[in-house]
């Protein structure tokens, strides 16, 4: 068993991980501002330790004694990062660099960063992406989670500490906040359950990675404590699905012939990205993935509980 803390621990994939990592058996403590008056994860058996991520002193006490660190909270998202580049740069990037200083001195044995997979790589016109490709990002949010890889790798040369990187796809399920602008699945099933048009971005060729969240946290659980091969990893389906393929499973889940807005796509947004995994899927024993409309419709059902509550 492990002491495991997971920065971000009530958000969307974190709180998941909570409950993931506490299933393997670990110590898991989860850090986050904790607004809402329940945790987010089900597990009870999880220290909850409430600070704010921009607070080095919280940070640091939410570390001593922990042996391995995950970082899945981010202060930005696509759309917030491209509109103020400088916001990503002074919270994100400066303070996981602080992070990873106080992991030095608390003598953390390995941080597990998420990154990103979807913005990384950059326009390639490549059918998939594996990790020997290289990572071109054309947006503020990818450039700072590029940022942010190398200098895990400076934190590694200068002062040992270990790091692995986990470039993940599109993830997707429940605990997604909807009414965010950010996952397609989720906002748009947000919109089918109040009655609202989906918004659609081009004509609906864009082609993504989408990962359910349980079978994304069942990937990076085994990685805990193991020595692998790299410190790198692609984490997705590794397979690709159009915007008009997903609106086509909203609507077969939903049996609603919701209507469709048309807006134009973001300069910086990639017509197609795919994950390749086989270096993931090389080294773990992997599981089958949960079929796209499954997921959607546990989504789905979870959205319409919170909507009728």
């Amino acid at each position: 068993m492990a002491k495991t803390l997971v920065i971000g621990g009530n958000g969307f994939i974190g709180s998941h991980l909570v409950d993931a990592l506490t299933e393997a058996g670990h110590d898991v403590a989860a850090f986050d501002r904790f607004r809402s008056s329940e945790p987010t994860f089900k597990t009870p058996s999880a220290t909850v330790l409430q600070g704010e991520f921009l607070s080095r002193s919280d940070l640091e006490a939410a570390i001593q004694g922990q042996e391995y660190v995950f970082h899945f909270l981010s202060t930005t998202t696509p759309a917030t990062a491209e509109s103020d580049p400088t916001l990503d740069i002074r919270t994100n990037v400066a303070q996981t660099v602080e992070l990873l200083e106080s992991c030095v001195e608390a003598g953390v044995k390995r941080v597990y960063f998420a990154s990103t997979g979807g913005a990384i790589y950059g326009p390639q016109d490549k059918e998939d992406y594996s990790e020997v490709d290289r990572a071109l990002p054309i947006s503020p949010y990818g450039i700072g989670k590029l940022s942010i890889e190398h200098y895990l790798h400076y934190f590694r040369t200068k002062h040992g500490l270990e790091s692995t990187a986990l470039r993940i796809s599109n993830p997707y399920g429940t605990r997604q906040k909807a009414n965010k602008k950010q996952g397609l699945i989720p906002i748009a099933l947000r919109q089918i359950a109040l009655g609202r048009p989906v918004m659609r971005m081009g004509t609906g060729s864009m082609v993504r990675d989408y990962v359910f969240v349980e079978d994304l946290v069942r990937m990076i659980t085994p990685m805990v404590g193991v020595e692998t091969d790299f410190d790198l990893y692609n984490l997705g389906s590794g397979a690709g699905h159009s915007v008009s393929e997903i609106i086509e499973s909203l609507r077969r889940v939903t049996d609603i012939d919701f209507a469709v807005n048309e807006v134009p796509v973001p300069p910086t947004f990639i017509d197609r990205v795919v994950l390749n995994t086989t270096r993931y899927r090389s080294e773990f024993t992997t599981t089958a993935l949960t079929a796209l409309d499954d997921g959607v419709r546990m989504t789905y059902e979870e959205i319409q509980g919170q909507l009728n509550a």
